[in-house]
């Protein structure tokens, strides 16, 4: 069955009671595990139960299809609801869920799937939208706006609130992945303190302008200034964490989206400094010289033609065969050969 978007994060809450299978896929990989998590642990909040908990990746499955029906017909000897978690899933396990929605098993246990960015034509997709025991639910990467709230939210929970430019600060910085989203905010509450405070924009920069979730804007800042081998470094480190190359192109979109904005400023007669002095959210205070030198680079032709192969590499990244990751680097690299040329 299909969730309508609007009711996904009560359903996350609180599953329909005739769903026994959930699959998570999308391209935001935080926001799939953050999404699995919450259903899992209202089937069994101890995640390490022996006797309640099956761990399984989706290979395995796609090995021995017959062992899903087997691990949700089982009981649980201790009692309670039985979890069979799913990890690393994809088309290949189509079958043992065709089996399984084919004949589902009687009792109450739930199946919790992860997989990673499945097309529109994806087979165990489409099987999940169709059965009547089973609920796809798409994890895309949250816009700022949507993060911003989201934060907010977060913050709410441990009664502190937050100045638009340090909200601001917080979802342009921590865009692309849900999870390492929670986790620099988890960190933000300890060094803030629980209760009654606000999270000024010198908080928000003292808490993570150094941390390993701006890694992320690592390839977009080597890209602007020409330099093949930072691109290089930045994407095979984020590539070798997981990261699914979309949320990196859409966090290059923001970078040069920024530098048009600024650039055309500087060409109406607008001084480099406070056109960059401007920017909403402002700019971490140790990057500033380097956007500002990328500004100088930069004219608006050029940003434009790069802005074009950022929009074109994702679009890619749906709707061809080529590899993602291989897309995602060929428009890095593309971008890194026109700031040279800029030179």
């Amino acid at each position: 069955m299909k969730v309508p978007a609007g009711r996904i994060e009560g359903f996350v809450r609180r599953p329909d009671p005739q769903v026994r299978a959930v699959l998570f896929y999308g391209p935001d990989s935080g926001l799939v595990r953050e999404r699995a998590d919450t259903v899992a642990r209202g089937v069994c909040p101890d995640q390490h139960d022996p006797f309640r908990v099956v761990d399984l990746l989706g290979s395995a499955i796609a090995k021995d299809p017959a062992r899903l029906a087997d691990e949700v017909a089982s009981m649980a000897l201790t009692g309670g609801r039985r979890l069979i978690r799913i990890r690393d899933a994809d088309d290949g396990v189509t079958g043992a869920f065709a089996s399984l929605f084919g004949s589902m098993p009687s009792g109450d246990s739930m199946v919790v799937v992860e997989a990673g960015d499945l097309s529109k034509g994806s087979k165990l997709r489409a099987l999940f939208e169709n059965a009547d025991t089973g609920a796809p639910i798409p994890c895309y990467v949250e816009d700022e706006a949507a993060l911003g709230e989201t934060i907010g939210n977060m913050l709410a929970a441990h009664k502190l609130t937050v100045s638009t430019d340090a909200r601001d600060f917080l979802a342009s910085s921590l865009v692309g992945d849900r999870m390492v989203a929670r986790g620099e905010i988890e960190k933000l509450v300890t060094y803030m303190g629980e209760g009654g405070r606000r999270v000024e924009l010198e908080d928000a920069q003292a808490c993570i302008g150094d941390s390993g979730a701006l890694e992320m804007d690592a390839p977009s800042w080597a890209a602007g200034d020409g330099d093949f081998a930072g691109v290089d470094r930045a994407l095979r480190r984020l590539f070798a964490e997981g990261m699914s190359p979309v949320p990196i192109l859409r966090s290059a979109q923001r970078h040069f989206q920024r530098l048009q904005l600024v650039v055309a400023q500087v060409e109406r007669g607008e001084s480099v400094e406070r056109a960059v002095a401007s920017l909403r959210p402002p700019l971490f205070f140790k990057v500033k010289n380097q956007f500002t030198a990328q500004v100088r680079r930069w004219t608006p032709a050029g940003l434009r033609q790069g802005l074009d192969r950022l929009t074109d590499a994702e679009a890619d990244c749906k709707r061809t065969n080529m590899p993602d990751e291989t897309i995602c680097a060929r428009a890095f690299f593309q971008l890194a050969v026109l700031a040279r040329s800029r030179r």
